[in-house]
C-alpha cells in the first residue's frame, strides 16, 4: 500500500502531486485529506502520523508492512531508491535511515547561501561522533526517512513529537534514546530536491530550523561569527600582508606566503563546490557574502527562538 497525505497547508508541489495521484485512481495508492489540527500538533508530524496509521491499519487486510517511508513532496527519486534503502537498513540493522538529497540550485539566493551552509554543517559537525550509538546527539533530515515499523510503534512515532517544528531531529533523538539505531547517509545519487525558490522561501525556511540544527542559540551565534571572520580573513589577510611587505616589513613578507596558500585553499574549496553543485564557477568567489548573509539568517533564527515563536508559510508557531 502507498499512502499520500495532504494537509490544509501543503505546498503547491504537494497539492499538485495529490491531485495527480487522485486522478490516477491507482488501487495501490490511498489519498488522505487530513482534518483540522488537534490542539498541540504541528501540520507535518500530524500528516505523517495519519499516513503511518493508515498504512499500518492494512495489516488486518492481509498486508504486513515492515517499513514506513516518509518523503517530502519536493523530492525527486530514482526508481531503485526505496529498494536500495530497505536493503541497506535491513543489512546494517538500522531502525531509522535518513538520506540527504542532492540539491538543485537555480536562484541567486540558493546559489549564494546553500553551498556555504552545507560547508558550515560539514565543518561544524562531527558525524562520526554524532552518529555513534553512545552519543546523545543526532543528525537527520526529514526529507527522506525510512523507519522500521516496530520501532515506530514502540516509540509512538510522530505522535510523540507532534508539537515540534523540527520533528525530524526530535524523532531521531527519541529513537536514539530508546535504544534504536539512527543513521544519516548520502542519498545524492538516488534523491534530489530544490528546497527553495528564492529569498522569500529560503530565509524563513533556514531560520526556522537553524538554531536547533546547530545546537542552540549560543552555539549558533558562535559558529556564525567564526564563519564570517574566517571568510573575510581569507581575502583581507593576504592583502594586508602584501601592503605591509611592500612597505618593507620583513615579517609581513614572511607571512605573505602562508597567507596566500591558505586563501588559495579556501578559494579552491568553494570553486570546487560551485562545480559540484553545477552552478557558475564565479559563485565560488562570493563565499564571504554567502557567510555574511547566512549570519544574518542565524541572527533571525536565534531571535525567533528567544521570542518563542517561528514564522513559516504564513503561520506563527509557538
Amino acid at each position: 500500500m502507498k499512502t499520500a497525505v495532504v494537509t490544509g497547508g501543503a505546498s503547491g508541489i504537494g497539492k499538485a502531486i495529490a491531485a495527480r495521484l487522485a486522478a490516477e485512481h491507482s488501487p495501490r495508492i490511498t489519498l488522505l485529506r487530513a482534518p483540522s489540527l488537534p490542539p498541540g500538533w504541528k501540520g507535518k508530524p500530524h500528516a505523517c502520523w495519519l499516513g503511518a496509521q493508515a498504512a499500518c491499519a492494512h495489516v488486518g487486510n492481509g498486508e504486513n508492512p515492515q517499513w514506513l517511508c516518509f518523503l517530502d513532496a519536493d523530492m525527486r527519486v530514482e526508481p531503485r531508491l526505496l529498494g536500495s534503502a530497505i536493503e541497506a537498513a535491513s543489512r546494517d540493522g538500522i531502525d531509522l535511515l535518513s538520506l540527504a538529497p542532492r540539491h538543485e540550485l537555480l536562484s541567486v539566493a540558493e546559489r549564494l547561501i546553500l553551498p556555504c551552509g552545507l560547508y558550515l554543517l560539514g565543518f561544524s559537525q562531527n558525524l562520526r561522533r554524532l552518529q555513534a550509538p553512545g552519543s546523545e546527539e543526532v543528525v537527520a533530515t526529514g526529507q527522506f526517512m525510512l523507519i522500521r515499523r516496530s520501532a515506530y510503534e514502540r516509540t509512538e512515532g510522530h505522535a510523540a513529537v507532534g508539537g515540534s517544528v523540527c520533528e525530524d531531529l526530535e524523532l531521531a533523538r527519541l529513537f536514539k534514546r530508546s535504544g534504536f539505531r539512527v543513521l544519516l547517509q548520502d542519498g545524492s545519487r538516488l534523491l534530489s530536491t530544490r528546497m527553495y525558490t528564492g529569498w522569500r522561501t529560503l530565509w524563513p525556511g533556514i531560520a526556522k530550523n537553524l538554531t536547533e540544527t546547530l545546537g542552540g542559540p549560543l552555539k549558533t551565534l558562535t559558529i556564525a561569527a567564526i564563519a564570517v571572520l574566517m571568510a573575510w580573513a581569507t581575502l583581507l589577510l593576504p592583502l594586508l600582508e602584501a601592503v605591509e611587505c611592500h612597505r618593507g616589513y620583513a615579517q609581513a613578507c614572511t607571512a605573505l606566503l602562508p597567507a596566500l596558500l591558505g586563501s588559495a585553499a579556501v578559494l579552491a574549496l568553494h570553486i570546487a563546490g560551485a562545480i559540484h553543485f553545477g552552478i557558475p564557477v564565479w559563485y565560488g568567489l562570493l563565499f564571504p557574502l554567502g557567510y555574511t548573509t547566512g549570519a544574518l539568517i542565524a541572527l533571525d533564527s536565534v531571535r525567533w527562538r528567544l521570542r518563542g515563536r517561528v514564522v513559516w508559510k504564513g503561520r506563527i508557531y509557538e
